[in-house]
């Protein structure tokens, strides 16, 4: 299995776990609200639903940077010649390849932590290692994500998206 098809079905993976989160964290939400009317609120649902909110962003993270849809200052980029942009980007690329690569790593370091002392969240006392995994799953997805940018940008090949 090739580096771009790995990457591709880990995006699509984390891009279905964020949207089934942001679907249980919208319905929770909801579900809260329209209990609080009869004065019944679901208990613990700022916990879970800050937990679904991470691996929501977390999911997505690989997918945006596919898509480019970060936002990107250009304005002096821009204005550069080709070979000294793609120099930049891949200067870009390197350094926040190091970067969520890192993060990556030590979000996964933190959730094996969690899980060897059996942490459990303050109000409704469940273990939310498997959350934090999540999330290091989702830095590890961009950060291989970039490393085909990097290695497209040195390449010489365009974005694929």
């Amino acid at each position: 299995m090739g580096l771009e098809r790995l990457s591709a079905l880990l995006r699509k993976l984390l891009m279905i776990i964020g949207g089934a989160a942001l679907l249980a964290l919208t319905l929770l939400a909801t579900a809260n609200v329209a209990l609080r009317i009869v004065r019944v609120p679901v208990s613990g649902t700022y916990e879970v639903v800050s937990f679904l909110g991470a691996v929501v962003t977390a999911g997505a993270l690989g997918y945006t940077q596919k898509r480019k849809d970060h936002i990107v200052v250009d304005i002096l980029s821009d204005k550069f010649p080709a070979p000294v942009k793609r120099t930049l980007d891949g200067a870009n690329y390197a350094v926040t390849l190091v970067l969520f690569t890192i993060v990556s790593w030590q979000t996964f370091v933190y959730g094996t932590r969690l899980w060897r002392t059996g942490e459990l969240s303050e109000t409704i006392k469940i273990a939310y290692y498997p959350f934090v995994f999540l999330v290091s799953l989702g830095f590890a997805a961009l950060a291989l994500t970039i490393l085909l940018d990097l290695l497209g940008t040195i390449w010489g090949k365009g974005d694929k998206t």
